[in-house]
C-alpha cells in the first residue's frame, strides 16, 4: 500500500500548475509590436502567460489547499487505482522554503461512515517522508529525485528562477496542437543546457502543456516528462488547473482531478513539520 501511494503521489502532485477554460477568463493581452526575434517573441509570450494566470496575484501566492482524486496508469492503461486526497502547498518566499503535504483518505468503516487520513506525506527541504501511526519513514531515493526533478522544471519554477538566471535563452518555437487547441511553443534553455518547453493557448496565453527531458543514468538515454493542463476554473481571481494529466516517455502515467481549491489560507509552518505530526499520531 505504501509503495502504491508513493507512486501515485509522484505521478501527479509535484506541480500545482494552472490552466483554465477560455469561457472562465478574459483573453490575455494582444501581441506587442516589436517582438521581431525568436528571443523577443518568447519572452513576450512568457509575460503574457503570467498576466493570463493572474499577474502579481499569481506571482505572490502564499499557499494553496486542494482536494481531489488521483488515478494512475500502467503502460498507458488505467490500473483501477483511484485515491482521494487532501493536499497543502506552501510556495517559497524570503521567509520559508517550498513545501507540500498530502494526506491520503480512506473510509473509516462500515459502522462509522466518513473519511480518515491514515497516511501523510511531507515534502520539504529536498526530502520526502511518509508518516503513519507507526512513525516516520524516508521515501525511496528514486521517488524523491523524481518529485524534486519535476518541481525544478515546473512552470512556477521557470517563472520564479529560470527566467531571471544569467545566460538563459527564451525561444519561440512556432505553433503546435495540444488536445485540438492551437498553441504557441516556447522553449526556455538554461546556461547548462537544461530545457523546459511550454505550449500556450494562442487565444488565452494559458499553459496547455509543459515538457522536459533528462538523462537516464541507468540506461544511458533520455526520459521525457509531460504535463497537460485542462478544465480551467477561476478561483479567487486565479485560473486554476482542475485536471492535470502526466505522461512519461509518451505513456499516460496519471491524472489528477481537483474538486476544491483555496489560496492564501495562512497555513501554519508546523503543518509541514513531520516530528509534530508523529506526536499527534501516537
Amino acid at each position: 500500500m505504501k509503495s502504491i501511494l508513493c507512486a501515485l503521489l509522484l505521478a501527479a502532485l509535484a506541480s500545482p500548475t494552472l490552466w483554465a477554460q477560455a469561457a472562465d477568463i478574459p483573453n490575455a493581452t494582444t501581441p506587442k509590436p516589436g517582438a521581431s526575434t525568436e528571443e523577443q517573441r518568447g519572452r513576450q509570450l512568457m509575460d503574457e502567460m503570467v498576466a493570463a494566470l493572474g499577474g502579481d496575484a499569481w506571482l505572490n501566492r502564499k499557499d494553496m489547499r486542494f482536494h481531489g482524486r488521483l488515478a494512475s496508469f500502467f503502460q498507458g492503461k488505467p490500473n483501477g487505482m483511484v485515491i482521494e486526497f487532501d493536499a497543502w502547498h506552501q510556495f517559497a518566499d524570503a521567509t520559508h522554503p517550498e513545501a507540500q503535504r498530502i494526506g491520503f483518505l480512506t473510509d473509516k468503516s462500515m459502522l462509522f461512515p466518513g473519511k480518515k487520513i491514515d497516511v501523510v506525506q511531507i515534502w520539504t527541504g529536498g526530502n520526502g517522508f511518509e508518516v503513519t501511526y507507526k512513525g516516520k519513514t524516508a521515501l525511496p531515493k528514486d521517488q524523491v529525485e523524481d518529485f524534486y526533478r519535476r518541481q525544478a522544471h515546473s512552470i512556477e519554477e521557470v517563472v520564479r528562477t529560470w527566467l531571471k538566471a544569467p545566460g538563459v535563452m527564451v525561444l519561440y518555437d512556432g505553433t503546435s496542437m495540444v488536445e485540438r487547441r492551437m498553441a504557441d511553443k516556447v522553449t526556455i534553455l538554461s546556461a547548462n543546457n537544461d530545457a523546459v518547453t511550454i505550449d500556450l493557448d494562442t487565444t488565452t496565453h494559458l499553459p496547455l502543456r509543459r515538457t522536459f527531458e533528462w538523462r537516464n543514468v541507468t540506461f544511458k538515454d533520455h526520459d521525457q516528462d509531460i504535463e497537460e493542463y485542462a478544465d480551467y476554473h477561476t478561483i479567487q481571481g486565479l485560473p486554476t488547473a482542475f485536471n492535470i494529466t502526466r505522461y512519461h516517455n509518451g505513456d499516460m502515467a496519471s491524472q489528477r482531478f481537483l474538486s476544491k481549491v483555496e489560496y492564501n489560507t495562512g497555513l501554519p509552518a508546523e503543518l509541514f513539520n513531520q516530528e509534530k505530526l508523529i506526536k499527534r499520531k501516537k
